[in-house]
């Protein structure tokens, strides 16, 4: 954690109120130090007297939308007071006799099941760290989140052809389109976010409910905007776009293209694997290879999470590799067009617990690229 804070007092540094909080004396706090944050605590105590209406029309909204004005933003209480949540009917897709699903758009997890069905279509192999295997998902990344970009949006402001994306026609129309010799050439440069920092949890209880659940500032500290408080702003509005012709462009009740997505998986109408696989744009195309791993290569969770990654970059069109990946085998990438670059961080993270009805045991697993950890009760 120290790490991180160190990384970002340029952020931290530029609102008076997260520099007085994130970085007391003027400095991040030390490894092992005790940071204190009673303006938050008293935030917490509000809600918990005065419940959800504190957040959307108490003091605390006031301190909000009084803290976004005074920057120069056109929030105002009404913008708070409106806001509301939506129940929503999961989507999902068949993969290896198994249901997977998703969230339902403005979130992207109608890519990670085009991707599961673009790889049904994909010849498995014997290793998932082979040259034929990852030059197949890299293309089939590519291929998808083109289609992402184009067409996910919030649906009550958009047409999102989920039925479309979601058919066997364009699977295989995808499948097509990729050459098994060699990369396609790189598209321009995205105007999309760079999302990070998210943080996923899953839990079974004894009666086997499930939940899987994934939240996000979106970067480390949001937004960098701090309210007098103690509340710390993400900033996923950066969802949206510039350009008036995407179907992301800025408008009024409008939510951004979402990148976070909580998954699970079930049989026979019973849950058997509420997961999550987060790292910014690596979401969708995680949930592709931690399921191919799972189910097609006969790895248990924690070796479906612990097996090297890679992920096409959307932004600079090179292949992020992690070290796990041998050096010939990247060269052999190189070989087919590929740009070969290294993460300056391992690609995402995951957690996820396998429920077998039969034996009434539970297994889980904890991404080593994060903090988290699998715990039995």
């Amino acid at each position: 954690m120290h790490s991180d804070f160190a990384s970002l007092v340029t952020k931290l540094s530029g609102n008076a109120n997260a520099a007085c909080i994130f970085m007391p004396g003027g400095a991040v706090p030390r490894v092992g130090a005790l940071l204190r944050q009673p303006e938050l605590a008293a935030t917490l105590e509000r809600i918990a007297r005065n419940g959800r209406d504190e957040m959307y029309t108490g003091e605390t909204a006031r301190d909000m939308v009084a803290t976004l004005q005074a920057l120069g933003g056109l929030h105002t209480a009404e913008d708070f007071a409106t806001a509301k949540g939506e129940y929503v009917t999961p989507i999902s897709g068949g993969f290896r006799d198994h249901l997977v699903h998703q969230c339902p758009p403005n979130g992207q997890g109608v890519i990670a099941l085009l991707l599961l069905n673009v790889m049904s279509g994909i010849e498995v192999g014997d290793d998932p760290i082979s040259l034929e295997r990852m030059h197949a998902e890299i293309e089939a990344g590519r291929l998808t989140y083109a289609a992402r970009d184009a067409w996910l949006a919030d649906p009550a402001m958009a047409e999102v052809p989920v039925e479309q994306l979601l058919s066997a026609d364009y699977a295989e129309a995808v499948c097509a389109a990729i050459d098994p010799t060699q990369a396609q050439e790189r598209e321009a440069p995205l105007d999309l976010p760079r999302h990070e920092s998210t943080v996923y949890i899953t839990v079974v209880d004894r009666d086997r409910n499930a939940c899987s659940f994934i939240n996000t500032l979106f970067k480390g500290f949001g937004s960098g905007i701090c309210t007098p408080s103690g509340v710390l702003l993400t900033n996923r509005a950066e969802g949206f776009s510039l350009d008036p012709a995407s179907p992301n462009r800025i408008e009024g009740g409008k939510r951004p293209l979402h990148t976070i997505i909580p998954g699970m998986v079930s049989k026979g109408g019973r849950v058997v694997m509420p997961y999550g696989v987060m790292g910014g744009q690596y979401h969708a195309f995680g949930h592709m290879q931690f399921l191919t791993r799972y189910f097609d290569y006969g790895l248990d969770i924690q070796e479906a999470m612990d097996t090297p990654r890679f992920m096409p970059d959307p932004f600079e069109g090179n292949v992020d590799v992690e070290s796990g990946v041998s050096v010939p085998l990247q060269q052999q990438l190189g070989g087919l067009g590929h740009r070969v670059t290294q993460p300056s961080r391992p690609i995402g993270g995951s957690q996820a617990i396998w429920i077998d009805w039969d034996e009434g045991v539970l297994t889980g697993g904890s991404d080593p690229r994060k903090d988290g950890s699998a715990m039995g009760y």
